[in-house]
């Protein structure tokens, strides 16, 4: 029984390992730039399958990291939510989106790689989908309803392109920070919280912004 315990608290060791320093390296050098050969000789393992033995296919390596994040926000956001309630504030709706990914990355430390990792994912047509399956929880949901019922006469395809606006935004500024404390280089906010006080504005912008009637549009 002990022998068995230690072997599998080996195992979970190597996991850890090779999830940390594949996030880093998908990261600085893209996510199809670096192979599972490659991450298993930086994560040390004298095995050079180590990847596939502990975690199958790169899709597998690549939906591991983003599920290890996202349990974390979707706990964050969860909190958040309880301290919303029914909110008809679109900013506080905004806001639910917003700092569980900031709050996780602050709690991390400096670097952090995950939000350029995750930039790079999200721009793969493939890789996208396990992207939102992995972090589409039922928190994402209850704050897009509550969004939803701020901005009852918001048409649809405006909802929807201003829905894709603000993921873009967030997602992209988030790895830009990143890219910039990781570089010391200057960071447009000293802090994450106060970085993502300036988010929230601007997404909170985006959705409250005028809507052109579709007639304006049309050519004379």
């Amino acid at each position: 029984m002990a022998g068995r315990t230690t072997r599998s608290g080996r195992a979970e060791g190597t996991r850890e390992t090779i999830l940390t320093v594949a996030e880093r390296m998908f990261a600085e050098h893209g996510v199809f730039a670096v192979s599972n050969r490659q991450v298993s000789e930086a994560a040390g393992q004298g095995n050079n399958a180590a990847v596939g033995y502990h975690f199958g296919t790169k899709n597998d390596l690549l939906r591991a990291i983003v599920g290890k994040h996202a349990r974390r926000i979707e706990e964050l956001r969860q909190a958040m939510l309880a301290e919303t309630g029914d909110s008809a504030d679109v900013r506080d709706w905004v806001a639910c989106l917003v700092r569980p990914n900031t709050d996780h990355l602050a709690e991390l430390g400096s670097p952090t790689w995950f939000a350029r990792f995750a930039a790079q994912v999200m721009t793969d047509p493939v890789l996208r989908e396990m992207m939102i399956d992995e972090t589409f929880g039922p928190t994402i949901q209850q704050t897009l309803d509550g969004l939803n019922r701020c901005l009852p006469d918001l048409p649809l395809p405006v909802r929807i392109e201003r829905g894709e606006m603000a993921r873009h935004l967030l997602m992209h500024m988030l790895a830009e920070r990143e890219r910039a404390l990781a570089g010391n280089t200057q960071a447009t906010a000293s802090t994450w919280p106060e970085y993502a006080s300036g988010l929230i504005d601007a997404i909170t912008g985006i959705w409250l912004a005028p809507v052109t009637p579709s007639t304006s549009h049309s050519r004379s």
